[in-house]
């Protein structure tokens, strides 16, 4: 029996920080997982936007599916770390958005 995940996902620790990706991409498991979860938009749809085979956007729901606790927290740890860190690298488009209001 061949196992056909191999082909479609990638793990390097070189690349996205070592996430699980769709092979020969920068789009994580985590990525297309959110897409199509949160974000409400088709397999085909995903497929179609980035220019990936159907079979590795269903590749990649399938080990979501599989690794899915782990894939969740990682994700959870990135969003945390992003917000302690957004005090110390305000955005300079929002700067520049209050300055205006200033002058309004």
């Amino acid at each position: 029996m061949e196992i056909t995940l191999n082909r479609h996902i990638e793990i390097t620790s070189e690349v996205r920080s070592g996430k699980p990706r769709i092979a020969g991409t920068r789009i994580t498991v985590a990525d297309v997982a959110i897409m199509y979860l949160r974000m409400g938009q088709s397999l085909e749809e995903i497929a179609g936007k980035y220019q990936l085979s159907l079979a590795s956007v269903h590749a990649a729901i399938a080990f979501y599916y599989d690794h899915r606790e782990e894939i969740d927290q990682r994700t959870a740890e990135a969003k945390a770390f992003a917000e302690s860190e957004r005090p110390n690298h305000p955005s300079l488009l929002q700067e520049k958005l209050n300055a205006m209001k200033d002058y309004a």
